[in-house]
């Protein structure tokens, strides 16, 4: 009985040393030697013993067989994570391990979803500009997160384009949860603090070239627990184009792109997102448009999360179709001194509303322990403001402006 207890203990090893345990435990249980009680022992002795021997070597197959599925999954795992990662321009703030391990929770998903469009982004950018590279920033906030900053400056394309993330957490502002509750939400605060988590991927590109429309987009999750243990959450984001001159087939080419992503959801969703977007980016004091739109969401938690979410995505991938092939038609072509004067002049309304308007800027900048540069990446290298500059009639700068004043349809 030692003997085959013996080698039981080492069954699981592989499938030959289960054969081998079996067969000695026989062996063992077969040669012990008669003497008193042996008949009472007799034939149901060996039997019971040889039962439990082949007990023992069939729960030593199957943890061998554990194990190996163990070991494939585990294998395929580290090729997943592997995949992953070069997907990524960094680690993920919250570690590839716990994300993973979290797969199925929605706001897991989201940081992957915002990771894997900030790989895109830059990547497709990089191909546009070989001579730059993007300078890939990490940082973390004391009071819980982090992020990752990309951006590229002084290419022979791109004059600057950031693409980040951002995944933070802790206890929101007064200033930021006031600026909430202006938007119609009601928060319940316990002891006068609401624990938030708030992550997105968030970019603005400006091109050299006047002729290359400067693009924006954001796509955000938002979720604050109340008082009594709820959470309420929300989606936010959008894609804009924001051109110095106007073409038309750029402008439509644009639209119909971001209008194909919504319309896999609700063909409902762009003329309302589209409308969103003229208005929200209207630079009041100066009774015009940023550019000409594209779509714009925020404060979304309806259907379902699962259902927004899905959107996001979709609109997340329309990024790069929607604008890229416009930076290619456009990057080498020709252009003045006057024109470059004038995208100059229109990089100047783009700052006015970022720093006026922006609902993300005035988050960030109300957010303690935000990273100011990560939140002005958008704007621009260089602008300008000239004293009464009043394009001519009839000009290609005075064309643009009354885009600028009356929004056009694009896709119909």
């Amino acid at each position: 009985m030692a003997v085959a207890a013996q080698l039981l203990r080492g069954a699981a090893r592989s499938p030959p040393a289960l054969a081998l345990a079996a067969a000695a435990g026989r062996r063992a249980l077969g040669s012990a030697p008669p003497g008193a009680g042996a008949a009472a022992a007799g034939q149901g002795g060996r039997r019971a013993a040889l039962a439990a021997a082949g007990a023992l070597g069939g729960l030593g197959l199957g943890l061998w067989r554990r194990q190996q599925a163990a070991m494939a999954a585990s294998e395929e795992d580290e090729k997943e994570e592997e995949e992953l990662r070069q997907r990524f321009m960094a680690p993920p703030v919250s570690g590839l391990r716990e994300l993973r391990r979290r797969r199925r929770e929605l706001r897991s998903r989201m940081e992957l979803l915002i990771m894997e469009t900030q790989g895109e982004v830059c990547r497709a950018l990089a191909a546009l500009d070989p001579g730059a590279a993007f300078a890939v920033d990490t940082w973390e906030r004391k009071e819980g997160g982090g992020g990752i900053s990309c951006v590229l400056q002084d290419g022979e394309v791109f004059e600057k384009a950031g693409v980040n993330v951002s995944v933070v957490f802790g206890l929101l502002s007064e200033e930021a949860a006031r600026q909430m509750r202006s938007r119609g939400k009601s928060l319940k605060a316990k002891d006068g603090k609401l624990p938030f988590c708030a992550m997105g991927v968030s970019s603005v590109i400006h091109p050299k070239n006047p002729h290359v429309p400067t693009m924006h987009f954001n796509y955000r999750y938002f979720e604050i627990e109340e008082a009594d243990g709820t959470k309420q959450w929300w989606f936010g984001g959008g894609t804009d184009l924001t051109p110095t001159y106007l073409n038309e087939e750029d402008a439509i080419h644009f639209h119909k792109t971001l209008k194909e992503a919504c319309d896999k959801h609700d063909l409902k969703l762009y003329p309302k997102y589209k409308k969103w977007c003229d208005d929200y980016f209207y630079i009041k004091h100066r009774g015009e448009r940023r550019g000409i739109g594209g779509i714009f969401f925020d404060d979304v938690d309806s259907p379902s999360k699962e259902e927004v979410f899905q959107f996001v995505k979709s609109c997340a991938k329309a990024v790069v179709p929607c604008y890229v092939p416009i930076v290619k038609r456009h990057c080498h072509d020709s252009f003045t001194p006057e024109e470059k004067l004038w995208q100059q002049l229109r990089r100047g309304r783009y700052v006015e509303f970022n720093l006026v308007y922006d609902r993300g800027t005035k988050f960030g900048l109300l957010t303690p322990g935000s990273r100011i540069e990560s939140i002005l990446m958008s704007l621009p290298l260089t602008a300008r403001w000239e004293y009464m500059h009043t394009p001519p009639e009839s000009s290609r700068e005075a064309e643009i402006l009354e885009v600028l004043r009356n929004p056009k349809d694009w896709v119909h």
